[in-house]
């Protein structure tokens, strides 16, 4: 036995000793060749160049099979993972909705509604009508706080069981004195409205709302409706949402949905308006089925005061002070109802510059509340685990921070090289069966803008690129996560729409990430027509010339900055 294994021990130092004197051999010969090469620099000089190209070549190539195919082939595996995860989710929220319509689960079915009104003389117009606060924060908004404070002061309500406060916090003397005299115009008639007006702006919107639930008259209120400033209720909003929390003492939330007076005013407000009757049809109008519990969008919502104080009220460490709230509430175990046939007007931003602001905040707030909060919501005591998975997981992991990077990286990034790569491939129900089932769920929810799904789906991959950026501003907490800019609006001045492209000049239009971005896709694209097997060319080439659109300045209204 001894020497047997003495024998083969003996046969395994021979097998390293050849190893050995190989890689010594191939070493002498890479040095022979480069002496060759140096040699033949100053015999023949096209020569050594064609040999020196060689050698780069070689490098090029060992370094491509080496390290960028596994490296992007393990990306493309993980993107598909991810587009797996995207399309249960959104097909889960699908299925919830459709079984929702189906059933005919209205809220006033599911919840306790009656309405206020009284046919007993007996009774005074207003004994059962509880005190209400209507908020609207404004900031330098001249061109449509009118609007909203005059649709507010409309609503059928007793006067005497209703508050309106203006929060002012602007700082452009013709918003204030607009504000000012509306206000003043409302109270002749008898309305109880208050304007207030602070010093600073501290805490943005959050400050402002913050300040004026301090005010000693809001002590009789038992709820609070927000409007943003270009938001314009129906006279029947109150009599329509109160009655769900007067009714059920478990509700915290009844949030409205939106409806959009400039939504035919160009390709992107359509597209806008896609997105957002997505988000409520679907998104919002499924959280609250089967979670109660769904983001607040920070206007058209009344709150049940006592249920905001409970969780800690108004709080700006970040920018969607909204988010933050209602997961503080949700976590108290208070619920939510989303109410779709109830939809009040607005306004979306006209300008790509206005949008991309939005955009910017409605990303990286969510991503930096989500960082702010996981630890929270983990240590969160008597609260059921499910709930807990499903706010990190759902709500925020997958909706808000992984969609928006995912989007970007794979449809504009990583998919553009793998024609570069042909040993990578990337199976279809990535590329086309997922992206399209998902798209279509998004268009069922606006049928007249069907035709523009192609639209739809190039300019949100642009998006996609301003959100990522957003997110990891949120997530890392960089020097803009808590930028604060008020969506431009533009009311009903439409001398002013139809002049902005005369003082719009084409240098302030150019955007060059947008542009290299769409360099980039060309190039991917081109090489594909002319060395691929696939039509990926044909994605390319329309993703290319929508960043390219978008770079110089053709998208929206040109709003002068």
């Amino acid at each position: 036995m001894i020497t047997q294994r003495l024998l083969i021990n003996q046969k395994d130092m021979e097998e390293e000793i050849l190893k050995l004197s190989l890689t010594l051999v191939s070493s002498v010969s890479v040095l022979s060749s480069l002496k060759c090469s140096a040699m033949a620099t100053s015999s023949d000089g096209l020569f050594a160049d064609m040999n020196f190209l060689g050698v780069i070549g070689y490098v090029l190539e060992q370094t491509r099979f080496i390290f960028l195919v596994p490296i992007l082939n393990v990306l493309v595996n993980l993107c598909q993972v991810i587009s797996l995860l995207l399309f249960i989710d959104a097909s889960y929220m699908a299925i919830v909705v459709a079984i929702v319509k189906l059933r005919g689960r209205t809220p006033e079915k599911v919840l306790r509604w009656e309405s206020f009104k009284t046919d007993d003389v007996e009774l005074a117009p207003s004994s059962n009508h509880p005190m209400v606060l209507i908020q609207i924060p404004i900031y330098n908004e001249r061109e449509v706080c009118q609007l909203s404070i005059g649709a507010v002061c409309k609503l059928s309500w007793p006067l005497d069981r209703m508050i309106v406060q203006v929060l002012d916090d602007s700082t452009d003397p013709h918003s204030k004195e607009l504000v000012r005299l509306e206000c003043k115009k409302w109270a002749s008639e008898g309305i109880n409205i208050k304007s207030e007006v602070r010093d600073s702006r501290n805490g943005y919107k959050a400050g402002a709302l913050t300040a004026g639930m301090r005010h000693s008259y809001v002590e009789g209120c038992e709820f609070v409706v927000i409007f943003d400033a270009d938001f314009q209720p129906e006279p029947d909003f109150l009599e329509r949402t109160v009655p769900f929390l007067a009714h059920n003492s478990e509700i915290a939330l009844v949030q409205a949905g939106w409806k959009y007076v400039n939504a035919d005013e160009c390709c992107m407000t359509r597209i806008q308006e896609m997105s957002l009757n997505y988000h409520f049809a679907v998104e919002q109008k499924s959280g609250s089925s089967i979670h109660g519990f769904f983001g607040f969008n920070g206007t058209a919502g009344v709150w049940r005061i006592s249920a905001l104080n409970e969780a800690g009220g108004w709080q700006d460490r970040t920018i969607v002070e909204d988010m933050d709230l209602a997961v503080r509430a949700y976590l108290n175990g208070w619920k939510f109802v989303f109410v779709d046939n109830i939809k009040v007007s607005n306004e979306l931003p006209s300008s790509f510059r206005a949008y991309r602001y939005q955009q910017h905040r409605w990303s990286c707030g969510p991503a930096n509340l989500f960082k702010k909060m996981a630890m929270e919501i983990i240590q969160k005591e008597n609260v059921s685990l499910w709930k807990k998975a499903y706010l990190i997981y759902n709500f925020f992991f997958v909706r808000k921070i992984v969609v928006h990077i995912f989007t970007f990286v794979f449809y504009c990034l990583i998919l553009p090289a793998t024609v570069i790569f042909p040993e990578i491939e990337v199976p279809k129900w990535t590329t086309i069966y997922i992206p399209a089932t998902i798209t279509i769920l998004n268009a069922i929810a606006t049928p007249k803008s069907f035709y523009l799904i192609l639209y739809w789906i190039l300019f949100e991959n642009v998006m996609a690129m301003h959100r990522s950026k957003g997110t990891l501003i949120g997530l890392l907490e960089t020097s803009r996560v808590k930028e604060w800019v008020v969506t431009q609006k533009l009311g009903e001045y439409n001398t002013l729409r139809e002049n902005l492209l005369t003082h719009y000049s084409f240098p302030e239009r150019l955007r060059w990430r947008e542009i290299m971005v769409g360099m980039y896709l060309f190039i991917c694209g081109y090489y594909d027509f002319v060395f691929g097997k696939t039509y990926l060319y044909v994605y390319l080439f329309l993703q290319s010339t929508a960043f390219f659109v978008v770079g110089v300045g053709y998208i929206g209204m040109s709003v002068p900055s």
